[in-house]
């Protein structure tokens, strides 16, 4: 393979490695006092500890004890308007974390039932712990006043939190006069850290959610607004002798049961029986080392336990995005981030096996998968839409990634991927950097080369290359980001014939300079906003040819203010280029979102402007626009403690000169009982209506008008994270199907499913 990128990808990261052993300039305002905790301060517990909610043990008594003295938002470093103590003891397995939020109105808090990771909205109260003390991933560990439980990885290069890891650990709240407490017990074998026989330090903080007119964070930590990282603030401390991170082995075994009936002759034809399909699955977890865990999954069940949220995609020239949402995935998927997209795990569409291998050791972090899917979903990418195909071969898909860690804050990494079976293959290799020169000022850099081979009938049928075909791709992005200040420049780079199947990359040929900034207020506590900031940037696209593909302008203005309310406002123009005719265009979009009561949330997102008709291309060189309205109103009503009701519309219209293109609506209603933390049951209504125009459309055997309706029902009971039970049953109707046209919305299919897992910990 000759991938003629790499002998520049190589210079350029052997200068950026070493330009980040440089020192680094220190900032002229921070005003973290970053503080360690003095060894042994976090003693054995004195006495075992019941999770109960209620801070009685004696082991209490003779725990660390820290107090939350800022209030870091909206407030810069303040006071914080209620008192937070928390304290902190382990024994040989478990650390326990007990924590006395007290509150000044504690008729005011907010606490609801909710499945895990899911009360985000609610008061919470929790850990950030850096166990490999090197300020750049760390375990979050929060708690909602009954006990619900939410988990995260806090990835600081890359600036994302990721909900989607789940770790086995105990908790429990109680509401009392004074407030709410809360008691965490998390075994050390949920953890990884680095094995030693004396002391640990690790990276801390604690931070509580306050919502109410304000969402007001509360934290152990003074945050610096003019140094772009997160962990890098926060305090150390010292302590845990003779804690062992856990070779932890997680067996879990699966049964899931489905049978589908589906329509025998649509419209009249009734629902026939499908055969009952009950296969065993079995999933390992296995801590190797105290840095190193290997995953292990064999015919896995992906059934239909979370339904996708429904989208529009009428008028749309782009394939729509849709995240991960399978546990087998998602498990390390911090590990596999780069800047572009290469990785995207639901192109493994069917899998009956996979491996995963992740860990980090000292600067040096990896992940590997390796997955048998049965099925070959396939996006064929282009500058100005995407299309869909499917070849019947299984296919054997892998990935690695590895990252090291350069000075105080900085990167260098790699990536390989692969998917082939028969005469196709696509392979992707590539490296990436992220240099923060100062507090300030962060450059993020990769180089991507693909090798793709279609075959023969495929590029027949999609327009596609003959042959074996190599192309690169490239990412570069400077951000300078002070108290009050941000500017920043990106620019991307697809060649024509690139593709990374193994990720989501729906545009190609295709290159973009993007350049922008603005500036913010942060508001005092009298005035009407606590935050307000105005920005715009101007951005240009080509294709390899040098074709311009779009060149736009823009301005926005946001704000925040009270009840939690959030307001932007936005707009610019374009010139945009479609099968080669220029438009002129104008575009104006608002969101906005509030809480009318603590129970009672509402928003409203709205745009308008010239938009093109992406259905329209009979030849090349005809294209027309018209003017487009997106409305998208939403709703989320808590009735008490146990139900939540989420109602939720998208309207989208597009006129031309000649009259009405189309008209869409799509609804959905979500309505959970929440019987308590570990029990709900839920339904998903999903329903959309298409009316279009037929005389104006170039393909007169379009359908007039377009229903569709889904149904889910679900019960769901968790002892843990894998421990579960999921009981469901889905439904979908139509009024076309297969092409052919019913007076009215007809049962087209049903699902019953069922699934059990254990997890047995040895």
């Amino acid at each position: 393979m000759r991938y003629g990128l790499l002998r520049v990808a190589g210079p350029v990261c052997l200068g950026l490695l070493l330009l980040s052993f440089q020192p680094l300039p220190a900032s002229q305002d921070t005003v973290v006092e970053r503080r360690t905790i003095d060894p042994h301060s976090v003693t054995l517990a004195s006495s075992e500890i019941e999770i109960d909610g209620v801070l009685d043990e004696t082991a209490w008594e003779a725990a660390l004890r820290l107090e939350l003295t800022y209030e870091t938002r909206p407030g810069e470093n303040i006071e914080p308007p209620a008192r937070t103590e928390c304290f902190f003891t382990y024994d040989d397995a478990t650390l326990y974390v007990g924590c006395r939020a007290y509150d000044p109105e504690p008729e005011k808090i907010r606490a609801r039932y909710s499945d895990r990771d899911r009360a985000f909205q609610d008061d919470f109260i929790g850990v950030v712990l850096d166990t490999f003390n090197d300020e750049r991933r760390a375990f979050e560990f929060f708690v909602n006043p009954l006990g619900v439980q939410m988990d995260l990885i806090m990835d600081d290069v890359g600036g994302n939190e990721d909900s989607s890891w789940d770790a086995i650990w105990n908790s429990a709240g109680r509401v009392t006069e004074a407030g709410y407490e809360v008691e965490m017990a998390i075994p050390f074998s949920s953890l990884r850290f680095q094995r030693g026989s004396g002391a640990q330090t690790w990276g801390l903080d604690i931070v509580r959610m306050y919502p109410r007119s304000h969402r007001v964070r509360i934290g152990l930590n003074a945050m610096d607004r003019g140094i772009d990282c997160y962990l890098c603030q926060g305090s150390k401390i010292r302590g845990f002798v003779g804690a062992e991170p856990g070779r932890n082995l997680e067996i879990t075994p699966t049964l899931t049961a489905t049978r589908t009936d589906d329509v025998g002759g649509f419209p009249n034809g009734g629902l026939e029986s499908g055969d009952e399909d009950v296969e065993p699955g079995l999933t390992v977890k296995w801590g190797m080392t105290p840095n190193l865990t290997l995953n292990g999954t064999v015919n896995p069940d992906f059934s239909q336990v979370e339904a996708d949220v429904a989208r529009l995609d009428i008028n749309e020239s782009f394939a729509l995005f849709f995240p991960e949402k399978r546990p087998f995935f998602l498990e390390g998927a911090d590990f596999f981030d780069t800047p572009l997209n290469i990785v995207h795990t639901r192109s493994v569409a069917n899998p009956s096996w996979g491996t995963k291998l992740t860990g980090k050791e000292g600067a040096n972090a990896f992940g590997t998968f390796v997955t048998r899917d049965n099925r070959t979903n396939l996006l064929f990418p282009g500058s100005q839409g995407s299309s869909i195909g499917e070849l019947s071969d299984q296919n054997l898909s892998g990935v690695f990634r590895y990252r090291r860690d350069i000075g105080e804050s900085s990167s260098i990494g790699g990536v390989v991927t692969s998917r082939e079976t028969g005469d196709y293959h696509n392979r992707v290799v590539g490296v990436d950097t992220l240099l923060r020169a100062t507090d300030e000022d962060t450059i993020r850099l990769q180089l991507l080369g693909s090798q793709t081979q279609y075959p023969d009938q495929i590029a027949d049928d999609f327009d596609q290359f003959q042959g074996q075909a190599e192309d690169r791709a490239a990412f570069f992005s400077y951000r300078h980001r002070t108290r009050n200040y941000l500017a920043r420049l990106s620019y991307v780079d697809y060649g024509e014939d690139f593709r990374a199947d193994l990720g989501f990359i729906p545009r190609v040929d295709f290159r973009q300079l993007v350049v922008g900034g603005g500036y913010t207020w942060h508001g005092e506590s009298d005035d009407w906003y606590s935050r307000l900031s105005v920005g715009g940037d101007w951005d240009q696209a080509e294709n390899q040819s040098s074709n311009l593909i779009e060149r736009e302008i823009e301005g926005w203005v946001d704000f925040q203010g009270a009840r939690q309310s959030y307001i932007f406002l936005g707009g610019g123009a374009r010139t945009r280029v479609f099968n080669e005719v220029s438009f002129e265009q104008q575009f104006q979009s608002i969101y906005g979102e509030f809480n009318a009561t603590s129970d009672l949330f509402l928003s409203l997102s709205a745009s308008y402007g010239d938009r093109v008709d992406f259905s329209f291309q009979p030849q090349v060189g005809i294209a027309r626009q018209g003017e487009q309205l997106d409305l998208s109103p939403r709703i989320r009503y808590n009735i008490g403690r146990h139900v939540k009701l989420g109602l939720s519309h998208t309207y989208r219209v597009l006129d031309l000169d000649a009259g009405q293109l189309f008209r869409a609506n799509l609804t959905e209603l979500n309505f959970v009982y929440q019987i308590n933390v570990r029990a709900f049951a839920r339904l998903i209504t999903q329903y959309s209506q298409v009316d279009r125009n037929r005389e104006l459309y170039d393909s007169k055997s379009i359908a007039p008008e377009e229903n569709d309706l889904f149904n889910q029902l679900l019960f769901s009971y968790k002892l843990n994270p894998q421990t579960a039970l999921h009981i469901g049953y889905t439904d979908s109707r139509a009024d076309i199907f297969d092409g052919i046209e019913a007076d009215g919305l007809r049962q087209t299919s049903r699902t019953f499913f069922a699934k059990v897992g254990f997890a047995w910990v040895p």
